[in-house]
């Protein structure tokens, strides 16, 4: 079953192997635009219909599938359309003309309307209308208004005073004007009253154009508009016409951008009503009185310069904002931009997030924080926050002095650290840091790197440690971790800390002191065994090390991997002159 539904080709691609392109339509300047999205099959069933030519729906009904019914269903239809539908007018899949019209528009008419008879002529004042397109007075589907007029007429039109306008009806050029464009709707439009006191003036209405938006004939938007609300102003606005992500409500709801700006002219700045604070206030008012309650508020909030950070018309960003948050608050902030690029970056300032911790408005914190402390890193690191009751808690952590270490924005340490983690412990580790002097120095403490033995915020051991010894230090020295389990081990090797110092000492091997001093506490050496093995020589000259191994061993003595058969067989007068007495 699966494999019959998939089609051979797709889109209108399939349609066109029986339906030629050209005899569709798809060669004329104008194509129904659903045909230009390859979508045969919204208005034709494929399979089969009742309908003719296997539409969907019959008559005006498939159109009303796309086009919303109501501006075709006024109180007064146009008879050809109530009795005919669509086709009497249009073309279902292309045309020559606009509007997929069948003819051209004033021609079309006037195959239904004579303009020869004398109602016509009369009606029209005399003028010959028929050389101009009807629809700048008529709408070719519906009405509200007898005769289909459009819902708004300019008063000298409703009163058939065509030529207070235009030249005479018998003139060569009935149509010419009687004045300059500029100068016509000054007659009977008062240019100051229009204004309404205004300086800052629209460049249509400056220009005196005023038919840039207005129809000096008729029209169904207000005031004679060519286009009702917001279409009209995104004309020539055309960025405040495309789709965002956050809408505006002020734009798309009520008067659109009337609700903010005069259509002539203004007292202020882009046309607005008011003020911008003014004009933001009008709506957001709690947010105006909840910021300057504030200690610390934010400039352009505290002065209403609200569009330096939100763009009121609408925006492709949360809280319409311009752009990007970071990116509006380095507009104010360039330094921060530079300084903010690290290794390491706090992860709301790698986002661009910076009201994750600043109030955009105001706080009553400092720096705009939403909160003092710890309780601002609480809001991400409530976990690692929150307290055990653990045996050891870093000072710094537990008076939640996040930033004594941590660099808010970001670092290029590891951790987000103000300086490398030598430099940030042993600021107040000074004591520690001394120990660095002596013979012999772990590692990772020469390196600076304490946490790879401590916790930098809590531990459930002492001294912040990550684990207990011998499981700490055999996490790096996994060789003797290998030789312990597999081999006989040295008692001490249960606690490390029992021969070695964790951080330096002024023995070799971090020894806590001197090999025959450690030694001695658990071995007698004026033991007569101990003297009888180690033939009498005096333990203050024997280095235990250099027979032994401290750790583990295959040998029940401890003996070295790899010894010496002379010294294995007892036999030390290979090597050395025997002792004279």
């Amino acid at each position: 079953i699966v494999p019959a539904l998939v089609l051979k080709k797709q889109g209108n691609a399939l349609c066109y192997s029986c339906h030629e392109r050209k005899s569709i339509g798809m060669d004329k300047k104008n194509v129904h635009r659903v045909l230009l999205s390859g979508s045969c099959a919204k208005c034709h069933d494929p399979h089969g219909s009742n309908a003719p030519h296997m539409l969907k729906a019959e008559g005006v009904e498939a159109c009303y599938a796309c086009h919303k019914r109501e501006p075709f269903q006024k109180k007064v239809v146009h008879p050809v359309l109530a009795a005919k539908g669509c086709a009497s007018c249009h073309l279902a899949h292309a045309s020559d003309q606009k509007n997929l019209l069948t003819a051209e528009p004033t021609r079309l008419c006037l195959s239904c309307h004579k303009a020869g008879e004398e109602k016509f002529k009369k009606v029209h004042g005399g003028y010959p209308v028929d050389t101009k397109s009807c629809t700048t007075c008529h709408d070719p589907h519906s009405s509200d208004s007898p005769r289909l007029l459009r819902a708004g007429m300019h008063p000298a039109l409703a009163d058939g005073a065509c030529d207070s306008c235009h030249a005479d009806k018998s003139s060569p050029k009935p149509f010419a004007l009687t004045e300059v464009k500029t100068k016509l709707c000054l007659n009977c439009h008062e240019a100051k009253a229009l204004a309404a006191g205004g300086t800052v003036e629209h460049l249509p209405f400056k220009n005196g154009d005023c038919t840039l938006c207005h129809d000096p004939h008729a029209a169904n938007g207000p005031k004679l508009t060519y286009l009702a609300g917001n279409a009209l102003c995104v004309r020539c606005h055309k960025a405040q016409g495309e789709g965002v992500a956050t809408a505006h409500k002020a734009v798309t709801t009520g008067a659109g951008c009337a609700t903010c700006h005069r259509p002539h002219a203004s007292k202020k700045k882009k046309l607005l009503d008011t003020d911008v604070a003014d004009n933001c206030a009008s709506c957001h008012q709690k947010v105006v009185d909840t910021a300057k309650k504030k200690k610390v508020v934010h400039d352009p909030a505290g002065s209403g310069d609200c569009g330096s950070c939100h763009d009121p018309h609408g925006s492709n960003f949360p809280g319409m904002m311009k752009s990007r948050v970071d990116q509006a608050c380095f507009q104010c902030h360039p330094e921060a931009e530079t300084a903010f690029i690290k290794t390491h970056t706090h992860k709301p300032v790698l986002d661009g997030n910076c009201n994750a911790c600043h109030e955009p408005h105001g706080s009553d914190n400092k720096k705009l924080l939403k909160a003092e402390g710890a309780k601002l890193c609480q809001g991400c690191h409530a976990a690692l926050m929150k307290d055990p009751g653990t045996a050891s808690t870093h000072p710094p952590f537990a008076k939640g002095d996040c930033l004594g270490c941590h660099d808010p924005h970001g670092s290029n340490t590891v951790g987000m650290l103000v300086a490398d983690q030598k430099t940030t412990c042993f600021k107040c580790h000074v004591k520690t840091a001394k120990e660095g002097s002596g013979k012999s120095v772990h590692a990772a403490f020469a390196k600076g790197d304490c946490s790879r033995c401590h916790s930098p915020h809590k531990s459930a051991l002492k001294s912040l440690l990550l684990a207990q010894s011998p499981d700490l230090c055999t996490s790096c020295h996994k060789e003797i971790k290998a030789r312990v389990a597999s081999q006989k081990a040295h008692q001490p090797v249960d606690d490390c800390l029992t021969c070695h110092k964790p951080h330096a000492s002024a023995e070799p091997k971090l020894a806590v002191s001197p090999v025959q001093e450690l030694c001695s506490q658990c071995h007698e050496f004026k033991d007569k065994a101990f003297t009888s093995a180690h033939l009498g020589i005096d333990p203050k000259v024997i280095n235990c090390m250099n027979c032994h191994d401290p750790h583990a061993s295959k040998d029940p003595k401890f003996f070295k991997a790899a010894v010496h058969p002379p010294f294995a067989a007892r036999d030390c007068s290979s090597c050395h002159e025997p002792s004279k007495k």
